[in-house]
Protein backbone atom coordinates (compact mmCIF):
# COMPACT_ATOMS: atom_id res chain seq x y z
CA UNK A 1 0.00 0.00 0.00
CA UNK A 2 1.21 3.49 -0.82
CA UNK A 3 2.15 5.65 2.13
CA UNK A 4 -0.11 8.62 2.76
CA UNK A 5 2.71 10.99 1.81
CA UNK A 6 2.64 9.81 -1.81
CA UNK A 7 -1.08 9.35 -2.21
CA UNK A 8 -2.52 11.54 -4.95
CA UNK A 9 -5.34 14.00 -4.44
CA UNK A 10 -7.92 11.42 -5.45
CA UNK A 11 -7.06 9.14 -2.53
CA UNK A 12 -7.07 9.42 1.24
CA UNK A 13 -6.63 6.84 3.97
CA UNK A 14 -8.21 6.82 7.40
CA UNK A 15 -8.88 4.31 10.15
CA UNK A 16 -11.99 3.24 12.02
CA UNK A 17 -10.58 1.36 14.99
CA UNK A 18 -8.80 -1.65 13.51
CA UNK A 19 -10.32 -1.08 10.07
CA UNK A 20 -8.39 0.70 7.32
CA UNK A 21 -10.33 2.71 4.73
CA UNK A 22 -9.14 4.21 1.44
CA UNK A 23 -11.22 6.76 -0.42
CA UNK A 24 -11.08 6.34 -4.23
CA UNK A 25 -12.32 9.34 -6.20
CA UNK A 26 -13.90 9.00 -9.64
CA UNK A 27 -14.88 12.61 -10.45
CA UNK A 28 -16.12 15.91 -9.01
CA UNK A 29 -19.07 18.02 -10.11
CA UNK A 30 -20.66 21.27 -8.89
CA UNK A 31 -24.46 21.46 -8.78
CA UNK A 32 -26.51 24.63 -8.63
CA UNK A 33 -27.78 24.54 -5.05
CA UNK A 34 -31.27 25.77 -5.88
CA UNK A 35 -31.71 23.01 -8.48
CA UNK A 36 -30.32 20.25 -6.28
CA UNK A 37 -32.16 21.47 -3.17
CA UNK A 38 -35.44 23.09 -4.27
CA UNK A 39 -36.27 24.12 -0.67
CA UNK A 40 -32.84 25.39 0.36
CA UNK A 41 -32.85 28.44 2.64
CA UNK A 42 -30.05 30.90 2.08
CA UNK A 43 -30.31 32.29 5.60
CA UNK A 44 -29.49 28.83 6.99
CA UNK A 45 -26.28 28.80 4.96
CA UNK A 46 -25.29 32.19 6.29
CA UNK A 47 -26.08 31.22 9.88
CA UNK A 48 -23.85 28.14 9.65
CA UNK A 49 -21.24 29.55 7.28
CA UNK A 50 -18.40 29.24 9.80
CA UNK A 51 -18.40 25.45 9.62
CA UNK A 52 -20.20 24.90 6.29
CA UNK A 53 -17.62 26.73 4.20
CA UNK A 54 -15.32 23.74 3.44
CA UNK A 55 -18.25 21.71 2.14
CA UNK A 56 -20.41 24.27 0.32
CA UNK A 57 -19.49 26.95 -2.20
CA UNK A 58 -21.18 29.80 -0.37
CA UNK A 59 -20.25 32.69 -2.73
CA UNK A 60 -21.27 30.67 -5.81
CA UNK A 61 -24.29 29.05 -4.11
CA UNK A 62 -23.12 25.70 -5.48
CA UNK A 63 -22.96 22.23 -4.02
CA UNK A 64 -19.67 20.45 -4.70
CA UNK A 65 -20.18 16.72 -5.09
CA UNK A 66 -17.45 14.08 -5.12
CA UNK A 67 -18.27 10.73 -6.70
CA UNK A 68 -16.18 8.23 -4.78
CA UNK A 69 -15.91 4.69 -3.49
CA UNK A 70 -14.48 3.42 -0.23
CA UNK A 71 -12.19 0.40 0.10
CA UNK A 72 -12.42 -1.14 3.56
CA UNK A 73 -9.79 -3.62 4.75
CA UNK A 74 -9.86 -5.71 7.89
CA UNK A 75 -7.81 -8.81 8.70
CA UNK A 76 -7.39 -9.87 5.08
CA UNK A 77 -10.94 -9.00 4.06
CA UNK A 78 -11.41 -6.37 1.32
CA UNK A 79 -14.75 -4.59 0.91
CA UNK A 80 -15.78 -1.89 -1.58
CA UNK A 81 -18.65 0.39 -0.56
CA UNK A 82 -20.52 2.03 -3.47
CA UNK A 83 -19.03 1.96 -6.96
CA UNK A 84 -19.60 5.35 -8.63
CA UNK A 85 -20.62 5.71 -12.32
CA UNK A 86 -18.39 3.24 -14.15
CA UNK A 87 -16.93 3.49 -17.65
CA UNK A 88 -18.58 2.99 -21.04
CA UNK A 89 -22.12 3.25 -19.69
CA UNK A 90 -24.82 4.67 -21.96
CA UNK A 91 -26.41 7.49 -19.98
CA UNK A 92 -27.89 9.88 -22.59
CA UNK A 93 -30.51 11.05 -20.08
CA UNK A 94 -27.91 11.59 -17.34
CA UNK A 95 -24.93 13.11 -19.10
CA UNK A 96 -22.88 13.41 -15.94
CA UNK A 97 -22.31 9.65 -16.17
CA UNK A 98 -22.51 9.17 -19.94
CA UNK A 99 -19.74 7.22 -21.71
CA UNK A 100 -17.18 8.02 -19.05
CA UNK A 101 -13.54 7.04 -19.38
CA UNK A 102 -12.08 7.59 -15.93
CA UNK A 103 -8.95 5.97 -14.45
CA UNK A 104 -10.92 4.53 -11.54
CA UNK A 105 -9.42 1.03 -11.79
CA UNK A 106 -5.93 2.51 -12.07
CA UNK A 107 -6.60 4.49 -8.89
CA UNK A 108 -7.81 1.30 -7.22
CA UNK A 109 -4.53 -0.33 -8.27
CA UNK A 110 -2.55 2.63 -6.90
CA UNK A 111 -4.32 2.06 -3.58
CA UNK A 112 -2.98 -1.48 -3.54
CA UNK A 113 -6.21 -3.19 -4.50
CA UNK A 114 -6.95 -5.24 -7.62
CA UNK A 115 -10.53 -6.17 -8.60
CA UNK A 116 -9.70 -9.82 -7.97
CA UNK A 117 -8.79 -8.97 -4.36
CA UNK A 118 -12.26 -7.74 -3.42
CA UNK A 119 -14.34 -10.07 -1.23
CA UNK A 120 -17.49 -7.97 -0.77
CA UNK A 121 -19.15 -5.11 -2.63
CA UNK A 122 -21.77 -3.17 -0.68
CA UNK A 123 -24.18 -0.80 -2.45
CA UNK A 124 -26.19 1.64 -0.34
CA UNK A 125 -28.75 1.97 -3.14
CA UNK A 126 -29.16 1.43 -6.88
CA UNK A 127 -28.86 4.97 -8.22
CA UNK A 128 -26.64 5.43 -11.25
CA UNK A 129 -23.64 6.81 -9.35
CA UNK A 130 -23.50 4.05 -6.73
CA UNK A 131 -23.54 0.87 -8.83
CA UNK A 132 -21.62 1.76 -12.01
CA UNK A 133 -18.36 -0.06 -11.38
CA UNK A 134 -20.25 -3.15 -10.30
CA UNK A 135 -19.73 -4.17 -13.93
CA UNK A 136 -17.30 -3.47 -16.75
CA UNK A 137 -17.52 -3.98 -20.50
CA UNK A 138 -15.73 -7.11 -21.74
CA UNK A 139 -16.14 -8.36 -25.30
CA UNK A 140 -19.36 -6.44 -25.70
CA UNK A 141 -20.91 -7.81 -22.47
CA UNK A 142 -21.34 -6.41 -19.00
CA UNK A 143 -19.50 -8.63 -16.52
CA UNK A 144 -18.85 -8.22 -12.79
CA UNK A 145 -15.82 -5.98 -12.25
CA UNK A 146 -14.97 -7.86 -9.05
CA UNK A 147 -15.03 -11.51 -10.14
CA UNK A 148 -14.47 -13.06 -6.72
CA UNK A 149 -16.76 -10.78 -4.71
CA UNK A 150 -20.17 -11.28 -3.22
CA UNK A 151 -22.27 -8.19 -3.94
CA UNK A 152 -24.61 -7.28 -1.08
CA UNK A 153 -27.83 -5.46 -2.01
CA UNK A 154 -30.91 -4.41 -0.08
CA UNK A 155 -33.83 -6.71 -0.84
CA UNK A 156 -36.20 -3.77 -0.44
CA UNK A 157 -34.17 -1.76 -2.97
CA UNK A 158 -34.00 -4.68 -5.40
CA UNK A 159 -37.73 -5.36 -5.20
CA UNK A 160 -38.70 -2.15 -6.99
CA UNK A 161 -36.81 -3.33 -10.08
CA UNK A 162 -38.52 -6.73 -10.32
CA UNK A 163 -40.53 -6.99 -13.54
CA UNK A 164 -43.78 -7.63 -11.67
CA UNK A 165 -43.32 -4.41 -9.68
CA UNK A 166 -42.44 -2.11 -12.58
CA UNK A 167 -45.25 0.08 -13.89
CA UNK A 168 -44.46 1.12 -17.47
CA UNK A 169 -46.02 4.53 -16.91
CA UNK A 170 -43.73 5.24 -13.93
CA UNK A 171 -40.62 3.03 -13.90
CA UNK A 172 -38.20 3.34 -10.98
CA UNK A 173 -35.41 5.89 -11.41
CA UNK A 174 -32.29 4.76 -13.22
CA UNK A 175 -33.76 1.50 -14.48
CA UNK A 176 -31.02 1.52 -17.12
CA UNK A 177 -28.29 1.36 -14.49
CA UNK A 178 -30.02 -1.56 -12.82
CA UNK A 179 -30.04 -3.38 -16.15
CA UNK A 180 -26.34 -2.94 -16.95
CA UNK A 181 -24.81 -2.63 -13.48
CA UNK A 182 -26.89 -4.85 -11.17
CA UNK A 183 -28.64 -7.48 -13.27
CA UNK A 184 -25.39 -8.92 -14.71
CA UNK A 185 -24.14 -9.44 -11.14
CA UNK A 186 -27.34 -11.30 -10.26
CA UNK A 187 -27.13 -13.41 -13.41
CA UNK A 188 -23.51 -14.29 -12.54
CA UNK A 189 -24.69 -15.66 -9.18
CA UNK A 190 -22.67 -13.13 -7.20
CA UNK A 191 -25.53 -11.21 -5.54
CA UNK A 192 -26.73 -11.56 -1.97
CA UNK A 193 -29.98 -9.83 -1.00
CA UNK A 194 -30.41 -8.84 2.63
CA UNK A 195 -33.48 -7.45 4.35
CA UNK A 196 -33.86 -5.08 7.27
CA UNK A 197 -30.96 -4.69 9.67
CA UNK A 198 -28.47 -7.41 8.78
CA UNK A 199 -25.10 -8.25 10.26
CA UNK A 200 -22.87 -9.30 7.36
CA UNK A 201 -19.86 -10.19 9.53
CA UNK A 202 -18.16 -9.07 12.72
CA UNK A 203 -17.41 -5.56 11.39
CA UNK A 204 -20.23 -4.92 8.87
CA UNK A 205 -23.91 -4.30 9.57
CA UNK A 206 -26.50 -3.15 7.02
CA UNK A 207 -28.92 -0.57 8.49
CA UNK A 208 -32.15 0.46 6.73
CA UNK A 209 -32.19 4.21 6.01
CA UNK A 210 -35.02 4.52 3.47
CA UNK A 211 -36.17 7.73 1.87
CA UNK A 212 -33.64 8.83 -0.69
CA UNK A 213 -34.70 5.57 -2.32
CA UNK A 214 -37.30 3.15 -0.92
CA UNK A 215 -34.69 0.58 0.06
CA UNK A 216 -31.68 2.79 0.77
CA UNK A 217 -29.35 1.38 3.43
CA UNK A 218 -26.37 2.63 5.40
CA UNK A 219 -23.48 0.46 6.49
CA UNK A 220 -22.07 0.43 10.01
CA UNK A 221 -18.39 -0.49 10.00
CA UNK A 222 -16.10 -0.95 12.94
CA UNK A 223 -14.95 -2.85 15.96
CA UNK A 224 -15.17 -2.30 19.70
CA UNK A 225 -12.84 0.70 19.52
CA UNK A 226 -14.63 2.82 16.93
CA UNK A 227 -17.58 2.79 14.53
CA UNK A 228 -18.09 4.43 11.16
CA UNK A 229 -21.38 5.07 9.39
CA UNK A 230 -21.21 4.91 5.59
CA UNK A 231 -24.43 6.70 4.75
CA UNK A 232 -24.58 6.86 0.95
CA UNK A 233 -27.07 9.58 0.04
CA UNK A 234 -28.86 10.04 3.36
CA UNK A 235 -26.91 13.30 3.37
CA UNK A 236 -25.42 14.67 0.14
CA UNK A 237 -23.94 17.83 1.61
CA UNK A 238 -23.27 19.30 5.04
CA UNK A 239 -26.02 21.86 4.44
CA UNK A 240 -28.40 18.99 5.29
CA UNK A 241 -26.74 18.73 8.69
CA UNK A 242 -27.42 22.42 9.22
CA UNK A 243 -31.01 21.80 8.02
CA UNK A 244 -31.91 18.11 8.48
CA UNK A 245 -35.34 18.58 6.91
CA UNK A 246 -33.78 19.63 3.59
CA UNK A 247 -34.23 16.98 0.92
CA UNK A 248 -32.55 16.81 -2.46
CA UNK A 249 -34.53 16.82 -5.69
CA UNK A 250 -33.62 13.13 -5.97
CA UNK A 251 -35.16 11.96 -2.69
CA UNK A 252 -37.95 9.58 -3.67
CA UNK A 253 -39.81 9.31 -0.35
CA UNK A 254 -39.36 12.75 1.26
CA UNK A 255 -40.86 12.03 4.69
CA UNK A 256 -38.76 8.88 5.16
CA UNK A 257 -35.65 10.69 3.93
CA UNK A 258 -36.02 13.26 6.72
CA UNK A 259 -36.60 10.54 9.33
CA UNK A 260 -33.54 8.58 8.22
CA UNK A 261 -31.38 11.70 8.18
CA UNK A 262 -32.27 12.58 11.76
CA UNK A 263 -31.81 8.97 12.84
CA UNK A 264 -28.29 8.93 11.39
CA UNK A 265 -27.40 12.32 12.87
CA UNK A 266 -28.65 11.26 16.31
CA UNK A 267 -26.75 7.97 16.13
CA UNK A 268 -23.55 9.69 15.03
CA UNK A 269 -23.83 12.33 17.76
CA UNK A 270 -24.74 9.85 20.50
CA UNK A 271 -22.05 7.29 19.72
CA UNK A 272 -19.26 9.54 18.37
CA UNK A 273 -19.31 7.42 15.21
CA UNK A 274 -17.29 8.64 12.26
CA UNK A 275 -19.72 9.87 9.60
CA UNK A 276 -18.72 8.84 6.07
CA UNK A 277 -21.09 10.49 3.57
CA UNK A 278 -21.05 9.39 -0.04
CA UNK A 279 -20.35 12.75 -1.67
CA UNK A 280 -18.62 15.18 0.72
CA UNK A 281 -15.57 17.11 -0.46
CA UNK A 282 -12.47 17.48 1.72
CA UNK A 283 -12.19 16.80 4.59
CA UNK A 284 -14.64 14.08 3.44
CA UNK A 285 -15.42 12.47 6.82
CA UNK A 286 -15.98 13.71 10.35
CA UNK A 287 -18.07 13.78 13.48
CA UNK A 288 -21.49 15.17 14.31
CA UNK A 289 -21.95 17.27 17.42
CA UNK A 290 -25.14 18.69 18.86
CA UNK A 291 -25.66 22.45 19.15
CA UNK A 292 -28.34 24.54 20.83
CA UNK A 293 -30.40 24.55 17.65
CA UNK A 294 -29.44 21.30 15.92
CA UNK A 295 -26.23 19.74 14.66
CA UNK A 296 -22.78 20.66 13.42
CA UNK A 297 -20.25 18.69 11.38
CA UNK A 298 -16.56 18.71 12.21
CA UNK A 299 -14.33 17.29 9.47
CA UNK A 300 -11.56 14.98 10.56
CA UNK A 301 -9.52 14.00 7.50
Amino acid sequence: RMSRSVLRVYMDCFRIGGVEVTRIEEKVHYFDADEFYPDIKRHVIQEHASWLAPFFDIPGHRMPCVFQAFVVEYQGLTIVIDTCFGNDKERPDFLLGHQLQTPFLERLHDAGCEPEDVDLVMCTHMHVDHVGWNTRLANGRWVPTFPNAKYVFSQEEYSQYLPENIRPESPPPFLFSYQDSVLPVIEAGQAQMVSGEHQVNEILTVIPTPGHTPGHVSIRVGDRDQTGLFIGDVIHNAVQIADPDLNSAYCEVPSLARQSRRKILDTAADTNALLVPGHFVAPYVGHVTRTDDGYRFVGSL
